[in-house]
């Protein structure tokens, strides 16, 4: 399944069945290398929040357990946003922004379940379950993790935690630092001085369907 330069469709992250949160993406190509996808800025997003309105950052993993949930609508907060999905991997590679110009600002890879893909012809779209476990890159390709805190709290909650496999996240990451560390691709300055084309500004509110069932992992 490719999807065609230009189309708009939703970037899910999707939790034991639930939406972590849900992105309007354009999708600037989609060959062997990957999907890459265009995040604009301002553009409308939906976002799991406890009843009270607090994000699952904010609070204990052992809090956010017993709560119940609710959708929060919103808008992206950042920069625009370019991210690849490489063919075949467990992370997707994001390219963050310089708030004030634009100017590229460094990498961040985002350990995640290999992407699954559906089209409903109206609307199309990826789910993943992102892992938790990061690693920021800067332009000068120094690198460190990120949340590793975040990812052992929850690791000691194996009865609500959504990664059965610490191993294989940590081995993804290490594997993906190892392109960081050879200059190789994504990481060879390709697309750091990309720019959307004009008519890629945000949608007015997600498009229908955005919250049909997930994709089911085989």
């Amino acid at each position: 399944m490719r999807f065609a330069p230009g189309r708009l469709i939703v970037h899910r992250n999707v939790r034991h069945g639930r939406f972590g949160w849900v992105r309007p993406a354009r999708v600037v190509s989609d060959d062997d290398r990957g999907l890459l996808l265009w995040v604009a800025e301002h553009s409308p997003v939906a976002t799991e929040v406890a009843t009270d309105g607090r994000s699952i950052r904010s609070m204990p993993f052992t809090e956010w357990v017993t709560l119940d949930y609710r959708t929060k609508l919103s808008t992206w907060d950042g920069p625009g946003l370019l991210k690849l999905t490489p063919t075949g991997a467990a992370h997707s590679v994001w390219w963050f922004r310089d708030r004030r110009d634009g100017s590229f600002d460094g990498w961040y890879i985002n350990l995640e379940e290999p992407a699954l893909r559906w089209d409903d012809r109206e609307l199309a779209g990826v789910d993943m379950c992102d892992q938790d476990l990061d690693v920021m890159v800067a332009p000068d390709r120094s690198w460190r993790w990120k949340d590793e805190d975040e990812f052992a709290e929850r690791l000691a909650l194996p009865e609500h935690y959504w990664v059965d496999d610490p191993d294989a996240v940590w081995a993804e990451g290490r594997r993906a630092v190892k392109l960081v560390e050879a200059g190789d691709f994504p990481f060879d300055g390709t697309w750091c001085d990309f720019q959307p084309e004009p008519q890629w500004t945000a949608p007015a509110e997600l498009p229908p369907g955005w919250d049909r069932p997930p994709a089911p992992r085989g």
